[in-house]
């Protein structure tokens, strides 16, 4: 076996836990999708051409006649900010990596393969193959299940009652405890995580999303320089 191939199943096996929380929350989309009209070709071109879960499942909730695509497009903008600082975070372990890849690396980036990926650059480098193997599988597993969602899905029913709607939650969790370091970790977390609590409560949509990933930034970066 290639390095490469090696590499690639490395990023796969790492990835393999997140695609049995994504493909029941995909099913649920392909569903939802199908109950807004859209058929299941439409539901596939969605998910393969945006692959956003999350503004995903706010346009869905936007979504009436006619169409809001000024205010859709907007919305996904705001719920998607944060690939910005993910991409601005992982492009300082790329630098093996061809610059003219890195719009395909972008376009597949999603906020599990960013944080595998940074998990993985503490340890060692994060090559290519590596990346796709975390990306590939996902992408391929989200676009299947919101396929077979948009067909099927309805006999799912509220993944809420199985509490497959906290599995991504659970998982986050699980892979933010591995880049614990200590008291300045848990003050990241924790600033982060009360202004995205605090903006949702005052403001509601999805700017809590994107308000608490500068709060974090910021705070790391004070603490960075504290202790410089």
């Amino acid at each position: 076996m290639t390095g490469r191939a090696r590499e690639f199943l490395s990023g796969a096996g790492d990835i393999a836990p997140v695609l049995v929380a994504a493909i029941p929350i995909g099913l649920l989309w392909g569903t939802l999708a199908a109950g807004k009209g859209l058929s299941p070709i439409e539901a596939l071109l969605t998910s393969a051409l945006v692959f956003a879960g999350a503004a995903q499942f706010v346009s869905l909730e936007m979504w009436k006649e006619p169409v809001p695509i000024l205010l859709l497009t907007f919305t996904a903008l705001i719920v998607n900010v944060r690939h910005v600082l993910m991409s601005a975070s992982l492009v300082r372990h790329l630098k093996a990596i061809p610059r003219r890849l890195y719009p395909l690396m972008a376009f597949l980036l999603v906020d599990e393969s960013w944080a595998l990926s940074e998990r993985r650059a503490l340890k060692q480098p994060v090559t290519l193959s590596y990346y796709l193997g975390l990306a590939l599988p996902m992408f391929g597993a989200w676009c299947l299940s919101t396929l077979v969602g948009s067909i099927v899905g309805r006999s799912i029913g509220d993944p809420a009652l199985y509490g497959i709607d906290f599995a991504f939650s659970a998982l986050f969790i699980g892979i933010l405890m591995g880049f614990w370091k200590g008291p300045r970790t848990a003050a990241v977390l924790a600033v982060s995580g009360a202004v995205a609590a605090l903006t949702k409560l005052w403001l509601g949509g999805a700017a809590y999303i994107v308000a608490g990933g500068i709060a974090g930034a910021l705070c790391a970066a004070l603490l960075a320089e504290d202790k410089r």
